[in-house]
């Protein structure tokens, strides 16, 4: 890893590199330079965005003077001799050489001149978009970028739009006290984004991260450990880019620990299979829209198969289809893409965000990808698929643009342990093939106004003691200082129901609940928690099968029973996160991704 590089430069690396600028700057910028695609970080100050950029010959009209030698006669009389005993004078006609000054318009080739294209915008429009370039053109010794935004092929833009060697980073990170964490928390997850001198995002592993402390340390892969209480400084570093980031290693080594004691409420479930995620559909948003590839109708599924045998006691129905895709083609690295494979969502009144991960990465122990917010207020259901492409008209397009906001790439987990305040979003970022080992669980929270990372926890919940932890790989936020989790006890075949309340930095658990069933008989995993606060129910999706569940948080219903479950015949597309807000309540669907409101669900 080049983290812990010196980025010490010998002089011939140093001669080499005042050769290259040498070069670089006797070369002909008139037409672009090409670089690879990389992610540009919007600054605060705000430039002019053109449509085009191109360097002309420019012919001028230019009068000049120029002085012309011309013969004509001049009749003059001219004495030959004297005059005459008449009294005559004879005279001649003789001819002379006149010069004269001749005014000419002539018409000339003058230097080359730049010119702009149509004022698009100005770059403020798109301080929270995901904006991207791959050339440039230099004008009076100034870089101009060809960006795109959200994946669509814009215009250029001064490149002092950009963070110019910027680092933000979290300003605190507080860990609870764990001597069973055998991997501790990751330096790299504190960064929101490092930029070079040309407002280009750095890779995470290319920053020099450095630990001050007297009781804590950074192992040589950026880890620092959570075993002992401590403070540290974390220093970040690329080139003239500086950030520093506290960190605190909480005093009370028993935070966490509770106890699982709630009995389980049984359930006459009869066994009941779903299909497996490499059986799902296979069909999915392109990442290039095309009129062929937007969706133009809505989807409704009705529930086929109920608890109850009503076989239409609930239905869903499409209200937003998502952008297939937020970056621009060729986004081959993570952290340019902006991927349509949503796995959670929340909404909060007409706030809706979503966690995008790219496919297959939501399984990586380091799972990182982008929250998107949308702006509900301004949906247009169908129009949003369109936002990577030209097809909108540049100021519809625009509108949407500015009721977007694409996080920084940032580590999510699994996404589907999403939750959402007025002002915050949630993101309990746990690995999904973890085996519920006893290491520490880490919950991030992003501004909703930046999209951007201002403060991380880590907790831990332990059933006694470290050998019966308890990790949630679902979660819901449903306020400030409270979560309410999901655990499935498999050996047990039972699944818990946990409220973890937070006050300042530390973290208390306490099983709310319990019910006595695996649901699933076939060990298909959950793709969507959440809890209802209008009618005190759970919701558990599975692929197609969506169960409701008394929560007994207000008193409303009995904690742990099972009330109904829902089968919908969805094609096999797989349920990507449930929410629910007031009364409502959403599912996301896969291949194409789109969010859906359940109608009609009995009480």
């Amino acid at each position: 890893m080049r983290r812990f590089a010196l980025g010490m430069m010998t002089s011939a690396a140093l001669m080499a590199g005042l050769a290259s600028q040498v070069q670089a700057s006797s070369k002909d910028y008139s037409k672009s330079t090409k670089t690879d695609l990389v992610t540009k970080i919007m600054g605060n100050k705000s430039y002019q965005v053109y449509s085009s950029l191109k360097l002309e010959e420019v012919t001028k009209k230019v009068k000049t003077k120029t002085k012309e030698k011309k013969k004509y006669t001049v009749k003059k009389k001219v004495a030959v001799k004297k005059k005459s005993k008449k009294g005559k004078t004879k005279y001649k006609t003789v001819k002379q050489v006149k010069y004269k000054w001749v005014t000419k318009t002539a018409y000339k080739n003058v230097k080359k001149k730049w010119k702009f294209g149509k004022k698009l915008t100005v770059s403020a429009d798109f301080r929270y978009a995901h904006v991207q370039s791959k050339s440039y053109k230099v004008k009076d010794g100034k870089r101009y970028y060809y960006i795109y935004v959200n994946g669509r092929p814009v215009g250029y833009v001064n490149e002092k739009a950009f963070a110019l060697s910027k680092a933000n980073v979290v300003s605190q990170v507080s860990l609870v006290n764990n001597p069973s964490d055998s991997v501790g928390f990751n330096a790299e997850d504190a960064i929101n984004y490092v930029t070079d001198q040309h407002g280009s995002l750095v890779d995470n592993d290319s920053v020099e991260i450095s630990c001050k402390s007297a009781e804590l340390n950074i192992s040589d892969t950026g880890y620092v450990s959570s075993r002992k209480a401590g403070t540290a400084v974390l220093t970040f570093k690329y080139g003239k880019a500086k950030a520093t980031s506290k960190l605190t290693v909480r005093g009370d080594a028993k935070e966490g620990i509770s106890s699982a004691d709630v009995t389980p409420v049984k359930t006459d479930l009869p066994e009941i299979e779903t299909w497996s995620a490499r059986d799902g559909a296979r069909l999915s948003s392109s990442s290039t829209i095309t009129s062929k590839d937007a969706v133009s109708s809505s989807h409704k599924y009705w529930a086929t198969k109920t608890m109850s045998g009503n076989a239409k006691g609930a239905d869903i129905e499409t209200i937003f289809y998502h952008p297939a895709v937020l970056s621009a083609p060729g986004s081959s690295n993570l952290e340019a893409k902006v991927s349509s494979a949503v796995q959670g969502i929340d909404f909060y009144d007409n706030d809706l965000v979503t966690s995008n991960l790219d496919l297959g990465q939501a399984d990586n122990w380091e799972a990182r990808g982008h929250m998107v917010y949308y702006n509900m207020r301004k949906v247009k259901k169908y129009n949003w698929q369109l936002i990577p492409s030209k097809m909108l008209s540049f100021n519809t397009w625009l509108s949407y643009i500015k009721n977007i906001k694409v996080s920084p790439y940032m580590k999510l987990g699994h996404g589907q342990s999403v939750g959402s305040t007025k002002k915050y979003v949630y993101v309990l970022a746990n690995w999904n093939r973890s085996k519920n080992w006893s290491n520490s669980q880490e919950l991030i929270r992003v501004k909703k106004s930046t999209m951007e990372i201002d403060k991380i926890w880590t907790f831990k919940v332990w059933n006694g003691s470290a050998k019966n932890p308890r990790i949630f790989l679902n979660a819901d936020v449903i306020d400030d200082n409270t979560l309410l989790a999901l655990f499935h006890n498999a050996y047990k075949h039972r699944y818990e129901y946990w409220k973890i309340s937070r006050s300042g930095d530390s973290f208390k658990a306490k099983e709310v609940g319990a019910t006595g069933s695996d649901l699933i008989s076939n060990s298909a995993e959950v793709q969507g928690f959440v809890w209802n606060s209008a009618y005190d129910v759970y919701y558990i999706a599975f692929n197609d099968y969506l169960f409701k569940i008394g929560a007994g948080l207000d008193g409303k219903t009995d904690a742990g029973k099972l009330l109904n479950y829902y089968k919908f015949d969805t094609g096999r597309r797989e349920f990507e996160g449930l929410s629910s807000y007031g009364p409502e309540l959403y599912v996301n669907l896969n291949h194409p991704m789109e969010t859906l409101k359940v109608n009609h669900i009995t009480k």
